[in-house]
């Protein structure tokens, strides 16, 4: 992995997305039986209130979790960057599905109940997560839930097989996350039922923090 402290944003969205766009029809055969249920639960299971309820699928891919949340009976939107991503996640979710760079958002102020982050924020360089983190919150109602699974890592970013990504420590990832205003709820390490070291995911689930 090479770290690239002169990297734009620019250079790290045009990157990445081209990996993306290049590899959109392996990636979505690659993960459209990835068993995810337990990420789904971790955020519905936290949001407050009766469903059903307004999800944002940040990073939606070609649209398998999107189309999960819709299935359950929920009012999913998706966010997604690669063209071709949003094209599939349209056909395969039948839902509303926003193409949107992560470093150049444009949400709405308090619409999601939830927002599920499943393997996308650890594109976001370690510079722009408060901005990016505080986008998210800003876009939740008063205790909305924020989910994230990202690889973990040494706190080490920068480029690798065509892709920008940032690996945190649980105790860097939390004071991120903290420092944007949430409140943690739980974390694990995933796939369930293995040792720490064949567990490469850190997925973390929190609240809103209010002000006073």
């Amino acid at each position: 992995m090479g770290d690239d402290p002169s990297a734009t944003n620019d250079d790290v969205s045009q990157v990445t997305l081209a990996h993306y766009e290049q590899e959109a029809e392996s990636f979505r055969l690659g993960t459209r039986d990835h068993d995810v249920s337990q990420n789904i639960d971790a955020l519905l299971g936290a949001i407050e209130g009766e469903p059903p309820y307004r999800i944002l699928d940040f990073g939606c891919g070609p649209g398998r979790d999107l189309r999960t949340f819709a299935q359950l009976g929920h009012r999913p939107t998706g966010l997604e960057g690669a063209p071709s991503f949003v094209r599939m996640a349209r056909e395969t979710a039948g839902v509303e599905v926003w193409e949107q760079d992560f470093l150049n958002l444009d949400l709405p102020d308090a619409e999601f109940n939830g927002v599920f982050a499943n393997a996308t924020l650890f594109h976001v360089p370690t510079r722009e997560l408060p901005r990016v983190l505080g986008q998210l919150r800003a876009c939740l109602r008063p205790g909305g839930v924020l989910f994230a699974s990202n690889p973990r890592g040494s706190n080490e970013e920068g480029f690798n097989r065509g892709r920008y990504g940032a690996f945190h420590d649980l105790e860097r990832w939390r004071s991120h996350v903290s420092a944007a205003g949430f409140d943690e709820i739980r974390h694990y390490y995933r796939p369930p039922g293995k040792p720490r070291e064949q567990q490469p995911w850190l997925a973390t689930v929190w609240r809103r923090r209010e002000a006073g």
